[in-house]
């Protein structure tokens, strides 16, 4: 999958994902118990006195209309873009200042809640949609503003809400839900120190990893790109994890990779080997499913172009399984895929730094520092069939 950020149109940066995120994407089934809209708290503990604003973007499920949410969970489709894109209407919600916390209502949508500090984000609407901040673009309208968002479905199955750095790391937050029952769930807070320990881990990292990171001419961090971002922008060299994609492309050419990409169908299994440039699988029965073409680097940490995984049966759930073993750099060390512990990921010298600095400093260890982070259920996400309140905690920026 190509970022998520750089989609056009917000369906399709919604859906495709969020279901690529492990944020299952369901249509909605008669008779649920679940609201039209549910309550969303958004607590300010950032300490800082910017002004906060709120927008809660996304697709309509019951009409497949894109549009935005007010305060009230009240769903406005947007107007109708052009070419050159126009700016949208103005879906901005006054965030709670600094200590406070301000509860809105989130309805029935696939999409994503941002967040800015001190500026306004700059939406556009071109013919096929909303355009979104692209900040590895340094022409883009958005990139000198701090920012984040969530990701979520509310549908009548329930609730799913993460917090994602899929594109970026930036201003931190934490996602949390409470259940039928009174319970509550969270994830995504940091570590005391996290935040610029993160920024710290990246700049001592050999091999370019420092130019990820993106700051304000006043100084102020704004974020580090995902290592996708910073190949495409130039900041991280193309090459730069060549050395692993070969030795595992030459350690499958006389041996096997036994994929089981299902939990649930520990008996659905697929064999890899190497002939030349190709990554042939093959089924129980000695048919090929399925072909990779030796990755790069771009192909790797976006999970996507060499490494596409559509939502189908086989090659999306193969495709998955490789892509999270490339990224934690397990395919060496254990030829059964997926890795059932984490004990083992991102030990190899040439692997996604920018994922492994960012789970060392998740307070609960779950992230989402790519696409398939999902893969063994190692993402910071909540869900909940019915659920009570959903919230978004801004944290600190230390």
């Amino acid at each position: 999958m190509r970022s998520r950020l750089t989609r056009r149109s917000l369906v399709t940066a919604a859906a495709a994902g969020l279901v690529a995120a492990g944020l299952a994407v369901q249509a909605p089934s008669a008779g649920a118990a679940v609201p039209d809209t549910v309550p969303l708290t958004l607590a300010n503990n950032s300490g800082r006195g910017d002004t906060v604003y709120v927008y809660t973007l996304g697709t309509l499920l019951s009409t497949g209309q894109q549009g935005w949410a007010d305060a009230n969970g009240t769903f406005h489709p947007w107007p109708a873009g052009s070419v050159p894109p126009v700016p949208a209407p103005d879906a901005s919600i006054p965030g709670p200042a600094a200590g406070q916390s301000k509860t809105i209502r989130i309805p029935k949508m696939s999409g994503r809640i941002y967040f800015s500090y001190g500026r306004k984000l700059d939406f556009r609407l071109a013919t096929g949609g909303l355009v979104q901040p692209a900040v590895q673009n340094p022409s883009d309208p958005n990139h000198d503003i701090l920012f984040n968002w969530s990701e979520y479905t509310l549908d009548n199955d329930g609730l799913w809400l993460n917090s994602t750095q899929v594109d970026m790391f930036s201003a931190p937050y934490a996602v949390g839900v409470q259940r039928a029952d009174g319970s509550t769930t969270t994830t995504g807070h940091l570590k005391p120190g996290g935040y610029n320990g993160v920024f710290d881990a990246l700049r001592a990292q050999p091999g370019g990893w420092g130019g990820l990171i993106q700051t304000r001419s006043d100084g102020t961090v704004l974020r580090a790109l995902s290592p996708g971002h910073g190949v495409e922008a130039g900041a991280l060299p193309a090459s730069v994890m060549d050395d692993y994609i070969n030795r595992v492309w030459q350690k499958y050419a006389s041996t096997t990779l036994t994929v089981t990409p299902f939990a649930d169908r520990p008996d659905t299994k697929y064999f890899g080997r190497v002939a030349g440039n190709v990554m042939n699988f093959t089924d129980s029965s000695g048919a090929v499913v399925t072909s990779f073409q030796k990755p790069d680097a771009d192909s790797v940490f976006g999970c996507h172009k060499l490494l596409d995984a559509p939502n189908d049966q086989v090659r999306g759930p193969i495709s998955r399984t490789l892509c999270a073993g490339f990224n934690r750099s397990t395919l060496l060390v254990n030829p059964n895929q997926p890795d059932s512990s984490s004990s083992a990921f991102y030990k190899d010298s040439v692997t996604n730094h920018y994922a492994r600095v960012i789970h060392e400093r998740m307070a609960d260890g779950k992230a989402y520092g790519f696409a398939f982070d999902d893969v063994g259920n190692h993402e910071s996400l909540v869900h909940d069939g019915n659920p009570r309140q959903a919230y978004l905690t801004l944290d600190p920026l230390a």
